[in-house]
């Protein structure tokens, strides 16, 4: 328990740092986000994968908490994951490039002999979609930390109760460094989590999340995995009907996510993220429960249905095309940030 309350507060504590102090170097090498009217460097990425690697690591040189090796596989190919996603800052690269490198680092983490070998493809399949979900929801100020952070201690909660103890540490760890990265993310924001960071955050926490329920009942293991990243997939579902209705590349940035149709409802960029963390919290908190036999699995079909009419209510809120295409064509010079991005 002390080591847990160390080990969260050393992650928080050298994000924060490392997020400062990386932010001068990013924009001089141009790793930077420009889809603000002022590039926002993407230190805070680097920052959540290097705070928690590194304070993974240490518990695990000096013994206090072994992480055994399947938690080590799965750090570090979500540090290959987190490779690739800063390769996605640096320079522009194809889709597939990012969905294939996932993926074949996804079919590397799940337990197959638990699982076995269908479905454990479709595990595999399922981290994709939740590490490409969380690259699609850093679209504002806060949002995908906020998310990681309250999705973190749901995991975490559920790997403890299953005394995995190694588990829940490394959980702890990255929400404590998302934490800390969230100090400089929050409006106003000065740093962004770039894809290096959201694909670790979203790869880590649905591998995590698989090894938990790994061995488990398939349909009630489905619904906790769902419940506990609903929000990341409903605004997934959000843009591909959005985009697909309207006619618009699937691929093509546009301000239609969940944040931006809240910020087009008349929330601020904190209300937005704030209205967000409470949702991924209802629905981790029923994941959690549903994990622990205190609820039925029926539950989780509450919080699909949730989703699902959250995104036919949101789907009418017409997003502001017209003025990102105008945001779009202003001078660099223009210093003002543009608080919610597209994505």
């Amino acid at each position: 328990m002390l080591y847990g309350i160390l080990a969260a507060t050393s992650a928080l504590l050298l994000a924060a740092v490392l997020a400062a102090v990386l932010r001068v170097p990013a924009l001089r090498l141009g790793i930077v986000d420009r889809r603000w009217r002022r590039p926002m460097p993407l230190s805070g990425g680097v920052a959540v994968v290097a705070a928690t690697c590194l304070v993974a690591a240490v518990g695990d040189w000096k013994g206090v908490t072994p992480l055994g090796p399947e938690v080590e596989r799965l750090l570090v190919v979500g540090a290959a994951v987190a490779l690739l996603g800063l390769v996605a800052d640096v320079r522009r690269v194809k889709a597939r490039f990012l969905v294939g490198g996932t993926a074949v680092a996804a079919l590397c983490v799940v337990p197959y002999e638990e699982t076995g070998v269908p479905a454990g493809l479709l595990a595999a399949g399922w981290i994709v979609f939740v590490a490409l979900g969380f690259k699609a929801l850093d679209h504002a100020e806060g949002v995908a930390g906020t998310v990681g952070v309250v999705t973190a201690f749901g995991a975490g909660a559920c790997a403890a109760a299953e005394v995995m103890d190694s588990v829940a540490v490394l959980l702890s760890v990255l929400a404590a460094a998302l934490t800390g990265f969230l100090m400089h993310n929050w409006h106003p924001a000065r740093v962004g989590l770039g894809a290096c960071g959201a694909l670790f955050t979203g790869f880590v926490l649905a591998s995590a999340a698989v090894t938990t329920r790994a061995g488990q009942e398939l349909g009630s293991g489905a619904g906790v995995l769902f419940a506990l990243n609903a929000v990341v997939a409903a605004d997934v579902v959000l843009v591909v009907l959005a985009r697909g209705l309207s006619g618009r590349p699937l691929l093509r940035a546009a301000p239609d996510h969940l944040a931006h149709r809240l910020r087009r409802l008349g929330l601020t960029p904190q209300g937005a993220s704030v209205v967000l963390g409470v949702a991924a919290f209802g629905g981790v908190l029923v994941g959690a429960l549903v994990h622990l036999g205190w609820i039925a699995a029926t539950g989780a079909l509450w919080v699909a249905a949730v989703a699902l009419v959250v995104v036919l209510v949101l789907l009418r809120v017409k997003p502001n095309v017209k003025s990102n295409a105008a945001t779009r064509r202003v001078s660099p010079q223009v210093t003002t940030q543009l608080r919610v991005r597209n994505g």
